[in-house]
Parts: C-alpha cells; sequence; structure tokens
C-alpha cells in the first residue's frame, strides 16, 4: 500500500513492528535481478548514477541523485530529488511517499519491488554525541555508527551539507577517533585562500620558486603527513588544479613549487562541500575521475530545521561554554529558537546564543526565565559599564548589538586562553569547538 505524506501526516502512520529492513529488487531495466537492502533505523541513502549513491543503476534514464531512501519503523520513506524523468509508484507520480512493502517504483527504465524483511529492528542508537558532534535526534543517532566504522577506517570521505551543518566538526571527530589522533589535523578552505595561490598552499613551495617566495614552506598535504587533511568547500576548487590534487592523492606524492623531487606523504583526505557535486560534474565544473577518487564513502548532515529535540540540547551546550548559566536560559527565548527555520543552521544558533549572552537583560523582562534574577551577562560587568557605554552612542540597533557581540567574543576568548595557558588545544577543549574557528576568534581579536 502507498500512502502519500501529507495523508500520514494528517492520519498518524502505524508502526511496522515486525519489519526489520526493506528489500529492493530490481526486476526490470538494466540492473534486473540487483538486489538491495536498507536496514529500518539506519541512514537516509540515495538512488541514482552517481558513485555516492547505495541504491546505484546503471539506467541513463536515471538521474543522478533520483530518490533518497529512509528505512523507519513507520516504512520506507522515498523521496524525489528533483529527478529529471520523476518517480513512480504503483502508476502513481509521487515526489514523496511512504511504503510499507509490496509496491513496485518505477524510475527511468527501472522497476523496484519493494519487499518487506521479517524480523527484529535495528534500535535506534542511544548515544547523544560523536566526539564534539552534539544530537538527540533521530536524524543524528542514525549517523553515529556511521561515524564511529568511519573513523576506524582509512577511506576518503565526502562530507556533505548545508552552510553551518557542521561538516568541519564531523571531520575533526572522525580524525580524533581513529588510528591517526596522533598525527596532524589540517584544514585547506577552497574559498579562503587567492586562487593564485591556491597550488602553493596545497603542495609546497621552494625558495625563490616565484616572487615573494622568500623561504621554503610544506604545503597542507606535507603538514598533514601522519594525519588528515579536511580540503573544505571542495566544490570550489579551480578546475586547473583538480588534476594536480588528484594525482597527488592516487600517488601519495607531491612536488613543490619551483622543485625538481617528489615527496612521499601518508595522508588521509577527507572533503567537505556545500554544493551538490553530481550536479557540478554535470555542468563541468568538477571532474568526474576526482569525484570518485573522494567519494569511497559519503555522509550527508542534515539541516537544523529537520533535527528535531536537538535545538534544546545544542542551545544549552553553547549557552554554558560561552560562560552563560543553562538554568537562567530564557525559556521564551528557548521557544522562539524551535520555531526558527535556521538558515545558517548550527553555525547560526550558536551566533544568536552568543548575541543573547552579550546584550542579556535587554531582553524582554516580561518573558518568563528560568531564574528571577539572571545576574550580569558573561563578559559584561555588573554595572553594565559596555551596555550603557554603547546605549549611549545612540547608534543603530544592529550596529550597536554587533559590537556588543564582539565586546563579549573578545573577553571570552582572553579569559579562555588565560584559563588554559595560552595551549589551543586545551583551550579547544574547554570551548567544545573546533581548534580552527578558535584560530580564527584569537586572530580576530588580536587586531
Amino acid at each position: 500500500m502507498t500512502k502519500d505524506i501529507a495523508t500520514v501526516a494528517g492520519g498518524g502512520p502505524s508502526i511496522l513492528p515486525d519489519v526489520a529492513a526493506f528489500r529492493l529488487v530490481v526486476v526490470e531495466g538494466p540492473d534486473e535481478g540487483a538486489v538491495f537492502e536498507l536496514e529500518v533505523n539506519g541512514p537516509r541513502v540515495l538512488v541514482g548514477q552517481s558513485a555516492v549513491c547505495h541504491v546505484r543503476l546503471n539506467d541513463l534514464e536515471v538521474s543522478r541523485r533520483h530518490a533518497s531512501l529512509e528505512a523507519s519503523p513507520l516504512g520506507l520513506r522515498i523521496q524525489d530529488l528533483d529527478s529529471t524523468n520523476g518517480l513512480w509508484v504503483d502508476r502513481v507520480h509521487v515526489f514523496e511517499a511512504l511504503l510499507t512493502g509490496e509496491e513496485l517504483v518505477r524510475l527511468g527504465r527501472t522497476q523496484l519491488q519493494v519487499e518487506p524483511v521479517l524480523g527484529p529492528a535495528t534500535p535506534m542508537p542511544a548515544a547523544s554525541s560523536f566526539g564534539h558532534v552534539l544530537g538527540v535526534s533521530e536524524r543524528m543517532r542514525r549517523l553515529y555508527p556511521i561515524f564511529a566504522r568511519l573513523a576506524a577506517s582509512d577511506v576518503p570521505v565526502i562530507i556533505e551539507g548545508e552552510t553551518g551543518t557542521g561538516k568541519e566538526v564531523v571531520a575533526e571527530a572522525l580524525h580524533a577517533n581513529g588510528p591517526r589522533a596522533s598525527g596532524p589535523f589540517v584544514v585547506f578552505d577552497c574559498t579562503a585562500v587567492p586562487p593564485s595561490l591556491v597550488e602553493s598552499e596545497l603542495f609546497g613551495h621552494e625558495k625563490g620558486a616565484f616572487t615573494g617566495a622568500l623561504t621554503t614552506r610544506k604545503g597542507v598535504l606535507e603538514q598533514a603527513d601522519g594525519g588528515t587533511l579536511l580540503i573544505d568547500e571542495l566544490g570550489d576548487l579551480d578546475l586547473a588544479l583538480q588534476p594536480k590534487l588528484l594525482r597527488a592523492i592516487e600517488r601519495l606524492e607531491i612536488r613543490r613549487l619551483g622543485g625538481d623531487r617528489a615527496i612521499r606523504v601518508n595522508v588521509r583526505v577527507l572533503a567537505a562541500t556545500r554544493r551538490d557535486l553530481d550536479r557540478e560534474v554535470l555542468a563541468g565544473r568538477f571532474r568526474d575521475d576526482l569525484y570518485h577518487r573522494l567519494a569511497v564513502a559519503r555522509v550527508e548532515l542534515p539541516p537544523l530545521r529537520e533535527r528535531r529535540g536537538d535545538i534544546e540540547l545544542l542551545a544549552g551546550h553553547f549557552w554554558s561554554e560561552m560562560g552563560g548559566e543553562e538554568r537562567l536560559m530564557p525559556l521564551a527565548l528557548l521557544q522562539g529558537w524551535e520555531n526558527e527555520p535556521w538558515s545558517g543552521n548550527v553555525r547560526e544558533l550558536r551566533n544568536a546564543v552568543a548575541r543573547a549572552i552579550a546584550l542579556g537583560d535587554l531582553h524582554d523582562d516580561r518573558r518568563p526565565r528560568r531564574s528571577v534574577d539572571p545576574g550580569p551577562p558573561a563578559g559584561v560587568s555588573s554595572d553594565n559599564d559596555t551596555v550603557e557605554r554603547l546605549l549611549s552612542l545612540r547608534a543603530p540597533f544592529i550596529e550597536t548589538r554587533e559590537r556588543l557581540l564582539e565586546d563579549f567574543e573578545r573577553r571570552y576568548v582572553e579569559r579562555l586562553f588565560a584559563e588554559a595557558s595560552g595551549d589551543l588545544e586545551r583551550a579547544s577543549v574547554i570551548a567544545g569547538i573546533g581548534k580552527r574557528y578558535l584560530q580564527k576568534l584569537r586572530a580576530k581579536h588580536r587586531g
């Protein structure tokens, strides 16, 4: 039986207690006879021609990422991903549906028979974190076993997700919980380096290799030797440099600019991207061979708006790490955050918490709080000297708010590094944020 999602949401779906998995059998098309199985409570997977698809089809009429599948005790949720030829369930054109078994799904020239597999379902993982990655929502808890397996391996991984979903935090957790934890964790952001310097940053250069090369310098691939290199925003890497990166990853050797010898490197490569690399490949902006080399494994981080139950956990964590007391968090503020769309995801939530702490009692006092007397906000003196000084300037609201946040960040970073005796690693652990972001904050407030 096929249920339209809109109908299910209104009528209340029933649990399928005896279904452990769903089996997809290709009954028609180029892959006839192929069988795919999805465990209940497993992660969301993709169907299509792409190398990252769990259900990979060799049907030229199927899109690279045609549809997604997610198996839960309620059934097998299938969703069209803006495919070229659409998605059909039992001759009905659907965009999203909840399947319970015995349906026929058609995409392109391929037909898939959906079959329930009886038995005890895989229990939902009970963990609420993996390293510094936090979340109690189903979408996140389904990912933790995947993170654990990937951390223990040495294969390349592409981490996908919208801006602010925590891709770098996941990459650092994979490194910290794996066999390379004692080695370096190096981040290269493809958007943060001028195009003319990207090759030098990746591979390094010898003294005199170009104007301004006053000393020999190791590139990030060499710096990460024995550890992990995260290539952040991989989709923004210049097309001309992609074959050079591919060659370095395949051969595990680099040649510095201006150098005449190959240097062996032992590095695990992780890549993060906010872009749909399948679309970039089709558009000719990304090389298919590099994509296939890096897409050995794939992780998709859900946006915050789909992480039901995580906002209170994350907001409480950020509130505490920034010097606030969780019991003093305004309830109305938290309730408002629960209803926000969070286009900037976890990063936007963190900034919202920082602003709330910086503004302190400028919040509406009529709103209920968890304590009668919230006291002064972290980083602001008891006599509210900073707030009063900025208010006396009568600057626009946004400007005043941003200057308060700047003052809070500066004071927080100063106290944090004083407590950590200047040690970045220790400061990162105390603050609960990535070293790279912490370095940026420190540099920013050093002027």
